[in-house]
């Protein structure tokens, strides 16, 4: 299949726009993250325990993120089965991605000694990649 087939196969099927709104909440709730992040590893957590912000940041932006990808990014999909094990699958998925951050900064700024920065750009990518496909799949299907 050619890209621009598999492209029109993701629009007729959702998947492009759910890509798409999570792009952009995910977009947001890493804003959110680095708004809480950043000044704790500057005034707080500085140098090579900088990691011990991960848990702070993440906290607030999954907050934020569970309200954005429940009722925008996921809209419409799946059997939509709302409850305390729909907020547990979340939870957990985002455990996996705060696990992947939590790792990611601390090879970057503990192992490769960077500022605490640098680290963020891997971490958000991965965390956003492995989190959507569990969200699509797991949480909200």
């Amino acid at each position: 299949m050619t890209g621009t087939g598999r492209l029109a196969e993701w629009r007729r099927g959702g998947l492009l726009g759910q890509l798409v709104r999570f792009g952009i909440a995910g977009g947001l709730s890493s804003v959110v993250y680095s708004l809480v992040y950043l000044p704790l590893t500057r005034y707080v957590f500085t140098g090579r325990t900088a990691v011990a912000a991960v848990p702070f940041a993440f906290a607030v932006a999954v907050t934020c993120g569970f309200f954005l990808h429940s009722r925008w990014s996921f809209r419409g999909h799946g059997a939509r089965r709302p409850g305390a094990a729909q907020h547990a699958r979340f939870v957990a998925v985002q455990g996996s991605g705060l696990a992947l951050n939590g790792v990611v900064t601390w090879l970057g700024t503990a192992v490769l000694h960077y500022q605490p920065w640098v680290p963020l750009v891997p971490a958000i990518f991965l965390a956003a990649l492995v989190t959507f496909v569990l969200n699509r799949l797991w949480v909200f299907a």
